[in-house]
This record gives structure tokens, sequence and C-alpha cells, in this order.
């Protein structure tokens, strides 16, 4: 049997119930892509972006790594950005973390995983960053959630601060950059109280959603 039959059985089964609700979908969707969000979120299979969305192919413009950093060395990742904002034109760039996020564990426990080492050395740098604030809470599983939110937060600092956005943003250009998180265990995406839309108000917004992790943490207590 063919080991991907499975994957081929699921598609026809996919284009058969989207053909029902649209027959000239897939038509019209091969013309072209007018998505008005870019999402950076994490390479874990149980994130899927347009699925925990609700959005159709064609509305989200997608990029996906371990833990979704945005790194300023990451040529992909910054490809991805400059073709979003400059080609597609999109109003929104989404940095979706997600709670149980592996990357981030293996960040807070200092795993030795391999050549994946090197990239979880970022996530490490967050740590470091909020390393008074994260010693301070008792319960390990909440200090998970919390790096999970920072990490989040400072990556959407780190898009703000790429040349595209800066460059968007120079010209005029409607952009704003949002901090989310996903919950696996209830499937919900909630804000983390970071919108950005302008260069001046980056830190400010910034240290704002930092207080709010701050926050929910001592009502945790």
């Amino acid at each position: 049997m063919n080991p991907l039959q499975s994957l081929f059985d699921g598609n026809r089964a996919w284009v058969q119930e989207i053909k029902a609700q649209d027959q000239t979908f897939f038509e019209r969707l091969a013309e072209q892509q007018t998505p008005e969000y870019l999402w950076i979120g994490c390479a874990d299979s149980r994130v899927p972006a347009t699925q925990i969305t609700g959005m159709l192919p064609g509305s989200l413009f997608v990029h996906r790594n371990v833990a979704n950093l945005v790194v300023h060395t990451d040529l992909n990742c910054l490809a991805v950005m400059q073709y979003a904002v400059d080609v597609l034109q999109v109003k929104h760039i989404v940095i979706c973390g997600h709670y149980g996020c592996g990357g981030v564990k293996a960040a807070l426990m200092h795993s030795r995983l391999g050549l994946i080492d090197n990239w979880i050395q970022h996530i490490q740098d967050v740590a470091e960053i909020h390393a008074a604030y994260l010693a301070s809470v008792q319960d390990e599983h909440i200090r998970f959630d919390r790096l999970c939110e920072l990490n989040v937060i400072e990556q959407v600092r780190n898009a703000c601060s790429t040349s595209v956005v800066q460059g968007a943003w120079e010209r005029g250009q409607p952009l704003s950059v949002h901090g989310v998180i996903y919950d696996l265990k209830e499937g919900l995406l909630h804000g983390l109280n970071i919108t950005v839309t302008t260069p001046e108000t980056l830190n400010d917004i910034y240290k704002a959603a930092v207080a709010a992790v701050h926050r929910r943490n001592a009502d945790n207590r």
C-alpha cells in the first residue's frame, strides 16, 4: 500500500467538501493570492494556521519554524516577511506561539538535543532577558506558560525591528504586528496585549505587554 495513500484520500475528501460549498473556489484561488495576514507560527504539527483560525486557503501567508522565532539573521523568515509585506501588501503580521511548545521547554530545561540547540539558544536569550521574573515563578508549569508568552512578545519586538517592517512604516504603508498564543488543551487563541502599528509606540506597548504577563502570574498565586 502507498504510505501516502491516507494523505491522498484526505485531500480528495477535502476537495469534495470545498467544492460542495463553492464549485469555483479552486479556479479563483489559482488566479492569485491576496492574503491580509502573514502568520509566523511554530512548526508544531498541532498548530496548523488555517485550521485553528477557520480560514480558507489564500487567506494566510504562512511561515513556520521551531518556537515561532523572528531572528534577524534568518534569511528564510526575512524573505517571507519581505514578500508578504512588499509584494502581497499584507496588513497584519501575526506572531503565534502556543502553550506546551517543545522548543520553549527545551530552552527552559537547558536540554541537549543536537543541532537544534543552536536555534533554541535564541529562546534561552529570551529567558535571560526575563530571568529575574521567571525565577520568581515557583510553579514550573506556570513558568513554562509564561516563557511561551514572553517568547511571543519578544518575537513581536524582533519583527517590528526588522528592515522589512521599519521600511513599510517609513513608506506610510498600513501594517500592524500582533502577538497571540494558542492553547492546545482548549483549542482557543488568546491575545497577548501587544499590537504595534508605529515604531514610536513599540517600546511602550512592549513594556505594557510584559507587565500584563507579570500580573497574570500574580493572579495565579
